[in-house]
C-alpha cells in the first residue's frame, strides 16, 4: 500500500475502486477511536500544502462510533448522536500521517481533515545550548533551553551517530 490513496468521483484511474476500498477498510478501523476533525477553505490557487493545519478555535476532537463508507458517502456518529454523512467528490488517505481529506460534494471550496491524535509530543527549540560527548560507541547530544526549561538527552548508536555526522557534513573517525 502507498503512502497516498487517492479515490475520485467519475475518475478513469485503474485503480480508483481499489483506493476507495482501502480507504473504507481505514474509516472503519476508527470505530471507537478519537480523532481530530478540522475543516478549512481551499486557497484560490488550489495549493492545499499552503494551508494552516494547526488547531483552531473550530476544530474538534470526536469519539467516533459505526464509522462506514456506504457507496461512496462516509457514515459516522459521535456517543448517541444520530448518523451523519458525507458524500464527497474526492478522499485522499495519508496512511504516513493517518489523515483523511474529504473533499465534499456539497462545498467545492472546503476540505475537512479526520486524522488520529499525533503519536508524539512535539517540542520546538529555538537555538538551544548543545553539548555532546562519546561514551564507548554511543553518541550523547544534550540540548538545554533556559526558557522553556527543558533539557533533552539524546543517545545514538553508531549507525544513528554515523547518520547525524553524513547530515552535518562532519567526517567520521
Amino acid at each position: 500500500m502507498t503512502d497516498k490513496l487517492v479515490w475520485q468521483q467519475n475518475s478513469t484511474q485503474p485503480d480508483n475502486s481499489e483506493n476507495l476500498e482501502a480507504i473504507a477498510r481505514w474509516w472503519s478501523s476508527l470505530s471507537g477511536k478519537q480523532v481530530a476533525w478540522q475543516q478549512r477553505l481551499i486557497p484560490t490557487d488550489g495549493n492545499l500544502a499552503s494551508l494552516d493545519w494547526q488547531p483552531q478555535k473550530f476544530d474538534d476532537k470526536l469519539m467516533l462510533q459505526a464509522p462506514q463508507l456506504r457507496g461512496i458517502t462516509i457514515y459516522w456518529r459521535t456517543n448517541q448522536s444520530e448518523e451523519r454523512n458525507i458524500t464527497p467528490s474526492k478522499l485522499q488517505l495519508d496512511s504516513t500521517r493517518q489523515c483523511l481529506y474529504v473533499f465534499p460534494q456539497t462545498q467545492s471550496q472546503v476540505v475537512i481533515k479526520i486524522s488520529l491524535p499525533d503519536r508524539y509530543q512535539k517540542l520546538n527549540l529555538s537555538n538551544p545550548q548543545i553539548a555532546a560527548t562519546m561514551k564507548g560507541d554511543l553518541g550523547i547530544l544534550l540540548l538545554r533551553d533556559e526558557t522553556e526549561q527543558l533539557e533533552i538527552k539524546v543517545t545514538l548508536d553508531s549507525v544513528r551517530l554515523d547518520r547525524l555526522r553524513d547530515w552535518l557534513n562532519i567526517p567520521h573517525n
